[in-house]
């Protein structure tokens, strides 16, 4: 059975079901789904739950669907990945830089990870797999200063695409934020405007754990959106629409898989489908 029917079966009493409980199980968040479960109610719908479906279908969508991307003038577009430990960032920005290799632009990978020894060695090997080049440091070194490197190495290069891996690290170790805030104002004192984005790579099995983590890196750093990894498994994704409600923040991409091509680009409607069917 679906999960999504599986919800509405537990939280049936009679006719009537509990929505509010039955969206927070389904990683909606407290907020959305007291707002969504009153909505419902106004609108005549708790006890049809047929029509119920169709309308959060067509409200999630609506709520998920990503903007337009705006364009970037100067080379090279910049993302700078975030994130607590063990989300997948490394996998991530090699699958990004993957993707965009498919599409024909060119790529430098930058090891901003230099606490971790392990995270440099991931990303080279990486980079040699794919044949991407690699700005890296010995461990230990200025994260700032290896990220400013490869921002001024892919300039020279004229290279279309910069992915810069960072360190694991909660939201609430300010030392930690601080590191990522220099990494920040360094890139932007090279080239105004960049990063030109600001990613959360997050856990998608830790549930509305990932609204959490939103809400502390973005007070704390500014984000621009997320990518949420690990869907392959039991987690449905709810923490998507969860986030971009409380913060306003877009989901580009999701990952189901360890492979390259297993990183794909956000599509509200197939999202939407998933979500209630899988």
């Amino acid at each position: 059975m679906p999960f999504w029917n599986s919800l509405v079966d537990r939280f049936r009493g009679g006719d009537e079901i509990d929505w509010e409980p039955l969206l927070i199980e389904a990683d909606l968040g407290l907020t959305l789904a007291d707002q969504w479960q009153r909505e419902l109610r106004d609108a005549g719908l708790s006890r049809q739950p047929e029509k119920a479906e169709k309308w959060l279908r067509d409200k999630m969508t609506a709520l998920v669907r990503i903007p337009p991307p705006l364009p970037v003038r100067q080379k090279p577009e910049t993302v700078l990945l975030i994130g607590v430990n063990g989300s997948g960032k490394t996998t991530t920005a090699a699958k990004l830089a993957a993707r965009a290799q498919q599409e024909g632009r060119t790529v430098r990978l930058g090891a901003a990870d230099t606490f971790r020894a392990a995270a440099t060695e991931q990303l080279e090997a990486w980079g040699a797999r794919l044949g991407i080049p690699v700005t890296t440091a010995p461990s230990g070194a200025d994260p700032a200063s290896v990220a400013v490197r490869a921002l001024l190495v892919a300039q020279e290069e004229k290279t279309d695409l910069l992915v810069i891996d960072t360190a694991g690290r909660q939201a609430n170790k300010r030392n930690l934020l601080l590191e990522l805030e220099k990494i920040k104002r360094s890139l932007q004192k090279k080239s105004e405007g960049v990063p030109h984005h600001t990613w959360l790579v997050a856990d998608g099995m830790t549930g509305t754990g990932v609204l959490a983590q939103a809400r502390e890196f973005h007070t704390a750093i500014g984000l621009t959106g997320l990518i949420v990894t690990k869907l392959d498994g039991s987690a449905r994704g709810g923490m998507v629409p969860a986030v971009r409600a409380e913060l306003g923040l877009p989901t580009y991409y999701l990952g189901r898989g360890e492979k390259p091509e297993d990183l794909h680009r956000f599509d509200a409607r197939d999202f939407v489908t998933n979500f209630f069917e899988r």
